[in-house]
């Protein structure tokens, strides 16, 4: 049966544009408040500057889990004098760990613990190890061989900026400025989590970025007109 032409819906008509390419309806529509337009372009700023610094926090992991995943093996923590060529790379190495100015704390969402510790006779030298869920304990006995990450304490990463504070409030002991940690099981492999939130927050660093150049080159328009 033929279908009844009056029964079918038109087609929406496209807007009509001017020469310049605009749609004179959207023209005429009232400008946005200033002060909600301001507050806007305040608040993308905002984002994208704690966005485009998460991402320079996290360089550091990023970079390391892009480094190739062969070990370097390392002499006995004891007697190393690590220079800039031990920095960020993936070491295998032998320690025996003192236990003066040792901590042991946590982190959020993980049910394992984590013991940080100088290396013993070299103080200029600390490491982190994870300790499994249920085996913290007085009767505990760290591991004497490690590896991970190697790296100055000042490039170490968001995850671990605080912790020579931590140090010095719980033992009364000084972190020396220029001591690494070794972040035991910290492999490139495992910090790839790194690159992916470094790529997330560099793109929604751009995107606010270009947000805010959109919006104020409206306002310049609108001012032109």
């Amino acid at each position: 049966m033929p279908r009844d032409p009056s029964s079918t819906l038109a087609a929406p008509r496209p807007p009509s544009l001017d020469a310049a390419g605009s749609d004179p309806e959207l023209i005429a529509l009232p400008a946005p408040p200033k002060r909600e337009r301001t507050a806007t372009v305040v608040l993308m700023g905002i984002t994208t500057l704690a966005a485009a610094w998460m991402a320079f926090v996290l360089s550091g992991e990023a970079r390391y889990a892009l480094t190739p995943g062969e070990l370097v093996e390392v002499p006995d923590l004891a007697t190393l004098a690590p220079t800039a060529d031990f920095a960020n790379r993936y070491v295998r190495t032998t320690a025996l760990l003192g236990t003066t100015g040792a901590i042991r704390y946590g982190r959020a969402a993980e049910g394992d613990s984590f013991r940080l510790a100088p290396v013993a006779g070299n103080e200029k030298i600390w490491v982190e190890i994870r300790v499994p869920e249920g085996f913290e304990g007085p009767r505990f006995v760290p591991p004497t061989s490690f590896a991970g990450r190697l790296v100055p304490f000042r490039e170490a990463g968001l995850r671990h900026a605080r912790l020579p504070e931590a140090v010095a409030a719980q033992t009364n002991k000084a972190v020396p400025e220029d001591a690494w940690v070794l972040i035991d099981g910290s492999s490139p492999r495992a910090s790839r989590w790194a690159v992916a939130l470094v790529a997330l927050f560099l793109g929604f660093a751009a995107w606010n970025l270009a947000g805010i150049v959109r919006v104020l080159a409206r306002v310049r328009d609108g001012e032109a007109r």
